[in-house]
């Protein structure tokens, strides 16, 4: 088990990591999920012992490792770009970090070989890894970590670099590779789908400290605050703050979203309401769904779907509609909210409440 206790690491006068806590069971899988210098490469160098933390502990099966380099520790990394030796076989590549640990060849050849069937290597074997697809080469990257045997292994945006076929195959690939491997997985990403396909446990983070940890879904559904709900929405989560006054929340034009019951008793006042673009619709789905006129900023046709921008108010929205949408800048259109999944926060950002059906 991997803990982080009270971690807070400082660079001259920047903050990197912030008072950060959070354990790690063997056997799991875990996302750091925030955007470009929200944390998650300082956190994982900390996990390393490529680094050591200006302040907290850091404990690995209740021994305190926090002073003890990356050398003494049974760690292994892949990085975004494919770190191999391009002189090597794929065989050697993968055997490297037994025969450097004095393991014997025997060993080493069962080793290699459940590593390579694993990540379907078996074939390339011989070759060297420039004659490989960056995809191979990414996976003689995984298999070396996980043929060493190590108690952590980090992975720090290690798809970022491949195109979106290669990506999309590894992501497939990877819970369970993951799954098999039985040891603690810690993988840093920038993108939300990423981390719901990879499942496992979530910590989102923003600005050096980790907002929320948990279930990856539960994060996902249930955000503890509007930080986290943004971190974990890709396209932009939609916002508007609004106030309530009753039962409702009113929105210019006289529009009233009904106050989920669960807050009926909630003082009125100002409030932000949240959703995601894919509860926004160009139809009425339910009979919970609530119109409201919209202009068009501008829409982006992905092929199978459309990402609709909409001004509302002073409010920005995407809203993801199925099929191809031709629509004109400042077009008026009406669209609906599903209300049954918006999320409500306070005026410091604390969420009041969250969706509890499915996404």
């Amino acid at each position: 088990m991997l803990e982080l206790r009270n971690v807070t690491k400082v660079v001259g006068a920047a903050t990197h990591i912030s008072d950060v806590s959070l354990t790690f069971r063997h056997g799991s899988l875990n996302v750091l999920l925030g955007p470009t210098l929200s944390g998650k490469t300082s956190l994982m160098r900390l996990m390393a012992g490529l680094d050591v933390p200006t302040s907290g502990s850091i404990f690995f099966d209740g021994q305190d490792v926090t002073g003890r380099p990356v050398q003494k520790r049974n760690v292994a990394m892949v990085y975004q770009q494919f770190i191999n030796y391009p002189a090597m076989t794929v065989y050697d590549n993968i055997a490297s970090p037994l025969r450097v640990a004095g393991i014997d060849r025997g060993t080493i050849d069962s080793e290699v070989s459940k590593a390579a069937a694993l990540l379907k290597l078996t074939p390339y074997l011989d070759r060297t890894p420039l004659s490989l697809s960056g995809g191979q080469q990414q996976r003689t990257a995984l298999a070396r970590a996980i043929v060493k045997n190590a108690s952590l292994v980090l992975l720090d945006e290690p798809l970022a670099n491949l195109d979106y076929k290669l990506r999309e195959e590894l992501r497939e690939e990877l819970p369970r590779i993951f799954a098999e491997a039985g040891t603690i997985f810690v993988y840093a990403t920038t993108e939300p789908h990423e981390a719901l396909l990879l499942g496992g446990n979530t910590a989102t983070l923003s600005q050096g400290r980790v907002t929320q940890f948990g279930p990856t879904i539960d994060v996902f559904r249930s955000p503890v605050d509007l930080v986290t709900a943004k971190t974990f929405a890709d396209p932009p989560l939609n916002t508007i703050v609004l106030a309530k006054k009753g039962n409702s929340f009113l929105l210019e034009g006289g529009v009233k979203l009904p106050v989920p019951e669960s807050l009926a008793g909630i003082a009125d006042g100002p409030y932000t309401i949240g959703f995601q673009p894919h509860h926004l619709s160009f139809e009425r789905r339910n009979a919970a769904a609530v119109p409201v006129q919209t202009k068009v900023s501008i829409t982006e046709i992905t092929g199978s779907e459309s990402f609709v921008h909409l001004n509302f108010a002073d409010a920005r929205w995407v809203m993801l509609a199925h099929g191809i949408h031709k629509l004109e800048p400042d077009e008026q259109v009406e669209v609906f909210i599903d209300t049954r999944h918006i999320m409500v926060f306070d005026d410091v950002g604390r969420a009041m409440t969250a969706p509890k059906l499915a996404a």
